[in-house]
Formats: C-alpha cells, sequence, structure tokens
C-alpha cells in the first residue's frame, strides 16, 4: 500500500520565473482521485479517525508512517467522486496543500515547490504569487506558512512512529473485503497497533506516552479502525450504482 504522489511537475518556486504567474484556487479534488492511502500527522488523528481507518506502512528507509485508507483497489480514490468533490467532512492536509509542497533541495534546505502541471496556474487569473516588488504576496506567505507548521508535525509524527518501532508495538495486518457480488480485494503491507503489547508496557513507558500525548494518538489509531468497514462499504456502493437508462430515442 503506497500514497502516491500527484505532483506531475514540481518545480522549485523562483521569483524571475514564476514572477507574474497565479493561483486560481479549485474545488475540484480529481487531482487525487487516484490515490488510495494518504499520509496523515498526528496532529491530525481527532477529526480524521471519525472518517478513515488510520494505519501504518513502511516507507522510504524502513521507515513507518501513519497513512489514512481512501480505498482498497490501486488507483481508486473512494472518497473523490467523478466531479472531483471529496466525500468526507475532512480533507487531509497532504491534499489541502497542494498545489504547494516543501522539497528538500540538493544543499539539504527544504524549498518551496508548485506543480506546474496544477491546471490552476496561469497568468491572469486568480491570486498572486509575488507583489510588483518581488516579496510574497500574503497568499504565497499563508502557504508557506501552512506548509512550514505542516512540517514541524510532520516531524513531530516521525518521532511517534520511531517509539511504536522501538516498543515493538506494531503487528502486521491484511486488509480483505468480500463483496455480495463475489469478489474480493485485499491490502497488505498495513500494520496496526497490537493492543495486548500496550497493555505490556511498564508503568514508565506508558507514562511517557501519555506525556507525550502520544497514547491518545493511538487510542484514536485503534478506533479509527471501525471505518474500515464504511470502506468496503463504499466500494460495494460503487460497484453496484446503476447507471441511468438512455431516454428514448438517444
Amino acid at each position: 500500500m503506497t500514497a502516491a504522489l500527484f505532483y506531475e511537475k514540481p518545480v522549485v518556486l523562483d521569483r524571475s520565473v514564476h514572477r507574474h504567474l497565479r493561483v486560481l484556487p479549485s474545488n475540484s479534488f480529481l487531482f487525487a482521485r487516484r490515490v488510495n492511502s494518504l499520509y496523515l500527522a498526528g496532529v491530525e488523528f481527532p477529526e480524521a479517525c471519525k472518517e478513515y481507518a488510520i494505519v501504518f506502512t513502511k516507507v522510504a528507509n524502513q521507515k513507518v508512517a501513519p497513512m489514512a485508507m481512501l480505498g482498497l483497489r490501486e488507483r481508486e480514490n473512494l472518497f473523490v467522486d467523478a466531479e472531483g468533490q471529496w466525500g468526507a467532512s475532512y480533507v487531509p492536509a497532504f491534499v489541502r496543500r497542494y498545489p504547494f509542497v516543501l522539497s528538500q533541495l540538493p544543499d539539504q534546505n527544504m524549498g518551496l515547490c508548485i506543480d506546474e502541471a496544477y491546471p490552476g496556474l496561469n497568468a491572469k487569473r486568480g491570486e498572486m504569487l509575488f507583489d510588483d516588488q518581488g516579496g510574497n504576496t500574503p497568499f504565497l506567505q499563508n502557504a508557506l506558512s501552512f506548509l512550514n507548521r505542516y512540517q514541524i508535525e510532520y516531524m513531530r509524527t516521525d518521532r511517534f512512529c520511531q517509539s511504536l518501532q522501538d516498543a515493538g508495538l506494531l503487528i502486521e495486518m491484511n486488509a480483505k473485503a468480500d463483496l455480495i457480488d463475489g469478489t474480493s480485494h485485499s491490502v497488505n503491507g498495513l500494520m496496526i497497533v497490537d493492543e495486548k503489547k500496550l497493555l505490556e508496557l511498564s508503568d514508565a513507558q506508558a507514562l511517557k506516552l501519555f506525556r507525550s500525548g502520544e497514547l491518545h494518538w493511538i487510542g484514536l489509531h485503534l478506533a479509527s479502525l471501525s471505518n474500515m468497514q464504511r470502506l468496503v462499504d463504499r466500494l460495494a456502493k460503487k460497484k453496484t450504482q446503476i447507471e441511468p437508462a438512455p431516454r428514448p430515442g438517444v
């Protein structure tokens, strides 16, 4: 299970190259329609757990990261409909930051990037990126502030996941959905917190998790797993939708 990126042409934002470009905001999430899982920061768990199953999976360098499950089949997001509307109240920050993203540059610093393939990028309509003096506009500054806060939460979440690994709390879990039409869909490579191992932690370990707020995140993760059935129901509904009958004479 992977959180495929939807940035088609990310480039470092350049004051000279992008000086006169504008960003036309869009309510469409079609750019994320083929992503079946997305990274979640721990700070998002309180809202995300109400609608998504939050699981863990291995990413680069054997690190572990939390993911919101959005689909059970490859390249399918069950939360984005044909019109590009998001079918849940909470939209993950990973999506909301688009078309901007912070990326590590060759000099190890973080650089602000933008997806040049974003349809709303143009020279006439929308929010300006730079003012007449070449400085950041309030729009761009707000986007940068959001990304910086996101990066801080990303690092905090990374430490949380490392704590789970160090304590040996994660176990593998495979998700399988058997639909009434006889088809089955499986997602492998998932991990969840083992409640038995959690209860076996020493008082000192448990207190450390509690003081850091990570014990709360674990509880929200475990509570979110009931949303796995909702994901199955979404897939079943999508597969059983009946196309409207053609009009006479068409």
